[in-house]
């Protein structure tokens, strides 16, 4: 086992990976507010997600995301009076309403994977297209196996 460098103590770099995180998300939203999402914030991005192609219910999107029933309806109600979601009747159950991305949302989305290949070319711009494979090789290799998650905002909420 390697020994510690205090020049390099530990703690940094769980904060090193979360202000490079930030950095990238920040940048997202700033240049969706440009090309016309204003109202997207991080968490909406998750929440898109979650709801995926077919839709769900609010208490299946609480339980994607990890969140309680009520904190996914308030952020539904939210992404429904600014366009980016829908609530639909269920066409299988008349009990159950579907939350459903509209075309707004898809588009906010679209736009997300776009900006992200943009950010991902400038960080190679900047340390090297090798230096940002290897990147995210060695995360990839240090991640746990189901590293997309959708549950980060109660995780980082609980």
């Amino acid at each position: 086992m390697a020994t510690a460098d205090p020049a390099r103590p530990g703690f940094a770099l769980p904060l090193l990976l979360l202000a490079g995180f930030r950095t990238l998300i920040d940048d997202l939203h700033a240049e969706l507010a440009r090309e016309g999402h204003p109202e997207l914030r991080p968490l909406h991005g998750f929440v898109l997600q979650a709801v995926g192609a077919d839709g769900t219910t609010a208490t299946e999107l609480g339980q994607r995301l990890g969140i309680s029933k009520q904190a996914a309806g308030k952020t539904v109600d939210r992404l429904v009076a600014v366009g980016y979601l829908e609530r639909v009747d269920d066409p299988s159950d008349a009990r159950r309403r579907l939350v459903r991305v509209t075309p707004r949302g898809a588009d906010g989305l679209r736009r997300s994977a776009e900006i992200f290949d943009r950010l991902r070319a400038q960080w190679a711009d900047t340390l090297g297209p090798e230096r940002v494979t290897a990147m995210e090789d060695d995360l990839g290799t240090m991640a746990s196996a189901n590293w997309f998650r959708l549950d980060v905002p109660g995780w980082f909420g609980g």
